[in-house]
């Protein structure tokens, strides 16, 4: 049996929750005040997911840098292989919010998205 202690990021709350587990068998949880620390730690344990915000260069405007982001959440072991894809990204001005820079990143179903006006 293993045990891990978790810090649930789901909601306010921040409850500190402690998990007894086997392999991917939760055995207990106890710390949480609502039912989404649960389903926090399952997914940490399971499968755990994370969403990546960055900034790629821009030529043309009037900031070298622009921000992206993922619209879903990818595997956290694949952080490392999507960022190396944004890192080739190079834009030309003007670029607008929403607009997808590149399309299924690395075949994990998530875009990389414009997040700010560029002119």
């Amino acid at each position: 049996m293993n045990s891990r202690t978790f810090v649930c990021i789901v909601c306010p709350n921040g409850c500190t929750i402690e998990t007894q587990y086997e392999g991917d068998k939760i055995l207990s949880v106890t710390g949480n005040k609502c039912k989404k620390g649960i389903e926090y730690v399952r997914q940490e344990l399971i499968d755990p997911r994370r969403t990546i915000s960055s900034t790629v260069r821009i030529e043309g405007a009037e900031l070298p840098l622009c921000s992206v982001r993922l619209t879903n959440v990818i595997p956290k072991k694949d952080i490392f292989r999507v960022m190396e894809e944004i890192n080739k990204i190079k834009l030309t001005a003007p670029v607008s919010i929403g607009q997808v820079v590149i399309k299924n990143v690395c075949g994990l179903d998530s875009d990389v998205i414009v997040t700010k006006n560029m002119g």
